[in-house]
């Protein structure tokens, strides 16, 4: 739909409530940024009876327009594109730019026509930029790693996953004992990762990895990021004498129990049960190898866990937090930090670096993390996911028990209102890390660092009232 259409006060009341326009400008029959708009009962109520009557079947055409677009074609954006033509463009593609690469690395001929000869393009997966079609904005973010760190701790999925995990260490006890042996990583760690990842192998992964790979590669936002994965996909293929079909990924092209992107599979994946396959679809050994092969890599750091739900006086300040600010753990401990649990800290973690961890800075839970929480960090770049397999294996292993302090409601607000906050700390001097709307520990200890400096207590977490002081 064009703003040509979309131009008048009819159907800015259509429009009203559908969140922001596609170039996040100006709202194209009001003056007013498309987050302060009227809501369509205002509109309505600005309407003579015969511009109502006239709006309301104009919006039904409207609407049975739209779901007539996305019944034919999957996403309306591209209802006029001439799919046929593309998809032999796809082939052309795959023959004349993609076949040399894959050649040149090793793959024979009869992987590559086995692998590509019966692809089609996957035209539901997000993000996608086809040959022809007007530009559209990135997709929203997907992944529930990028939301509040409450969310993320359901209790309910926490429960689940800890049944089936308590049930899968005892299931697989003998080869996690020797994979733990070799790799130095805890067997509660490996299976917690596991669980998170695919439900302990039950979640069903669809879609063919090549399929997905090649489709954002060819017609993505991130094409030489795609393609790479895709010539990794077919250097399995060719390596492992997996047939085309057999990999099997998320709707994001990651593999197997591991959810492993192809490049990583080739790095880290292990044949720990003999068969001459590192299969991670249907070996649990292999996977849970796997896992603890990666973490190995990533430097895991052998008898140490890692970290501890802890009581942060206001003495430590919030902005304390971070990778970069590390510290033994008895200067911590001296400071005034103590296990939540009332426990001590254990002897053989006093001497050695501990960091300061506040998620949701003082709207939850706090920790002192080992090394090993970074190295977590690794298999999925966010806080929350680390803490959450740190949690969950503990609860696997020891007490099923939540954490203690619990998580405080900042408030509502937008990834974009988050934004424009980290621009302004950046434009007064701090860094955040990137503005990029995402709460990291950067943006966390900026936010602290401007509390101090204006004479606040600080929180090291935005809540609604912080975005409007920050100026």
């Amino acid at each position: 739909m064009s703003f040509r259409l979309c131009a008048s006060r009819l159907c800015s009341a259509a429009m009203a409530d559908s969140g922001p326009l596609p170039d996040a400008k100006w709202s194209p029959g009001y003056s007013v940024l498309p987050d302060q708009r009227p809501s369509r009962r205002e509109l309505l109520s600005t309407l003579t009876k015969d511009e109502a009557m006239t709006h309301s079947r104009h919006l039904l055409i409207l609407l049975a327009s739209l779901a007539l677009a996305m019944l034919a074609t999957g996403s309306p954006a591209f209802a006029a594109l001439d799919r046929t033509g593309v998809e032999r463009s796809f082939h052309v593609w795959l023959e004349r730019q993609l076949w040399p690469k894959a050649r040149a690395r090793g793959v024979s001929r009869a992987t590559f026509v086995d692998a590509t000869g019966n692809l089609s393009l996957q035209w539901k997966l997000p993000d996608l930029q086809p040959p022809g079609a007007p530009k559209a904005r990135p997709g929203k973010q997907r992944q529930s790693e990028f939301r509040s760190p409450a969310r993320y701790f359901s209790q309910r999925n926490l429960a689940t996953l800890v049944a089936l995990g308590r049930d899968r260490l005892r299931q697989w006890h003998a080869p996690l004992q020797r994979i733990e042996a070799r790799y130095g990583v805890p067997a509660r760690i490996i299976v917690a990762i596991w669980g998170r990842e695919t439900g302990y192998g039950r979640a069903s992964l669809p879609h063919n990895a090549l399929a997905v790979l090649a489709t954002q590669a060819f017609m993505g936002r991130r094409k030489e990021i795609f393609e790479e994965e895709t010539l990794a996909a077919l250097t399995i293929l060719e390596e492992d004498h997996f047939p085309g079909t057999a990999l099997k990924s998320s709707w994001a092209g990651a593999l197997g129990g591991p959810q492993f992107l192809p490049s990583k599979f080739l790095k880290y994946a292990v044949d720990f049960d003999g068969d001459g396959k590192r299969d991670i679809w249907n070996s649990v050994p292999d996977t849970l190898a796997s896992i603890a092969n990666y973490l190995k890599q990533h430097d895991w750091q052998s008898g140490r866990d890692w970290g501890y739900e802890a009581e942060i006086p206001r003495a430590i300040s919030c902005t304390l937090e971070g990778p970069d600010q590390g510290r033994p753990i008895s200067s911590w401990i001296a400071a005034g930090a103590t296990r939540i649990s009332g426990r001590p800290f254990p002897a053989n973690e006093r001497a050695h670096t501990g960091y300061l961890l506040m998620p949701a800075g003082r709207f939850g839970p706090a920790f002192i993390a080992t090394p090993n929480f970074y190295v977590l960090k690794t298999y999925n770049e966010s806080d929350a996911y680390a803490l959450f397999i740190g949690h969950l294996a503990d609860r696997i292993a020891y007490t099923d028990t939540p954490l203690v302090t619990p998580w405080r409601d900042p408030g509502d607000f937008s990834r974009r209102a988050v934004q424009l906050m980290q621009e302004r700390l950046v434009a007064s001097g701090y860094d955040v890390g990137g503005a990029d709307g995402l709460v990291g520990f950067k943006t966390r200890t900026a936010i602290g660092q401007w509390q101090e400096r204006h004479g606040m207590a600080a929180t090291c977490y935005p809540d609604e009232t912080l975005l409007r002081q920050i100026r």
